[in-house]
């Protein structure tokens, strides 16, 4: 039976309770131990070590580099949810402890996210709802522009699990694909593959961003390729916010040049209560909920598929299987 532990940095929060807990004690004994911020790295350090597997997760306090040398007893570090930059160190992964997240268990929930976006952004849906909520009925057309999947120029910019997602949504519809990812040398089939941005932004009319944030790819789209788009031309991002340049988009938008869908902002991932973009009708913000998933009766699917794969991997690990999703040094410092 294995000795199971989690250090929460405050109280503890999901996935680590209900029936995933249930689960998770079934593979051995559970220690869960709340406010661990407020121990002594010492000591975190110790009861690590005296650990078999390490479950971390978002609220999880840091796992100290020591570890990397003086792993003690532990084997494996299961992280149930997504980003871990935060909370494992590099220097774990490059010491050869295996650690595994989510993997693609929000790719197909972001992909739709990112459908309903870039949807709505081109049927003006942003303008058309406030005007039936002002009372009205029926749009100017000069406050609209519109559009049709069928035939637009799509730009894709990143194509891990979520971009490939995206892709089987989109292709039905007979878009013009065209991808970015310099990463990525066998695209999926129907894609035609660019060899810089400057070049993605050129042929496209719509971008839609599915790029991890690295210092590489932070602020890579800037005021000049926004200015390649065309006019009404449409952003959606449902990955990183500081991917795009905020200010040079938002001239844009301003203006009434662009159109744009963002579920993602730089900076605090929010807007302040009077900034005026919130009133801009060629701007749809969804807040970094476009993934919400919650069935009627209350569960998210989003946590469902994390515990799903987390209850996987430890079955693996019990009987010897391969580990899901393993990080290694690439991997990780795409992971955002």
């Amino acid at each position: 039976m294995l000795k199971l532990l989690h250090l929460a940095q405050g109280e503890l929060r999901f996935p680590f309770t209900g029936s995933f807990r249930e689960h998770l004690e079934n593979f051995g004994e559970l220690t869960i131990v709340t406010r661990a911020n407020e121990l002594a790295e010492q000591e975190r350090l110790s009861l690590i070590q005296n650990c078999d597997v390490l479950l971390t997760a978002w609220g999880s306090a840091p796992v100290p580099e020591a570890i990397a040398q003086s792993p003690g007893q532990l084997r494996y570090i299961c992280h149930v949810t997504g980003t871990l930059r935060d909370i494992v160190p590099l220097k774990v992964i490059q010491s050869g402890i295996p650690v595994t997240n989510w993997g693609d268990a929000p790719a197909g929930l972001v992909a739709e996210g990112a459908m309903v976006l870039l949807l709505a952004v081109m049927k003006d849906l942003q303008v058309v709802s406030q005007t039936v909520r002002d009372g009205g009925w029926g749009v100017d057309d000069r406050e609209v522009v519109g559009g049709t999947l069928h035939g637009l120029n799509v730009g894709i910019y990143g194509m891990g699990v979520i971009g490939r997602r995206f892709v089987d949504l989109i292709q039905p519809f007979g878009s013009v694909l065209r991808v970015f990812d310099p990463f990525v040398s066998k695209l999926p089939s129907g894609c035609i593959g660019v060899s810089s941005l400057e070049e993605l932004f050129r042929w496209s009319e719509a971008i839609v961003i599915h790029a991890g944030l690295t210092p590489e790819t932070r602020h890579s789209v800037n005021a000049h390729l926004l200015s390649l788009l065309p006019d009404h031309g449409i952003i959606i991002n449902t990955a990183r916010g500081g991917i795009i340049d905020q200010d040079a988009l938002f001239t844009e938008l301003e203006k009434g040049r662009l159109r744009a869908g963002l579920d993602v902002l730089d900076g605090a991932d929010r807007l302040n209560w009077d900034d005026k973009a919130r009133a801009w009708n060629n701007l749809i913000l969804t807040q970094h909920q476009v993934d919400r998933s919650r069935f009627p009766g209350g569960e998210h699917r989003l946590i469902m598929l994390a515990e799903e794969t987390c209850i996987d991997n430890l079955s693996r690990f019990v009987t010897g299987q391969p580990l899901r999703f393993v990080m290694d040094e690439s991997r990780y410092q795409l992971s955002t």
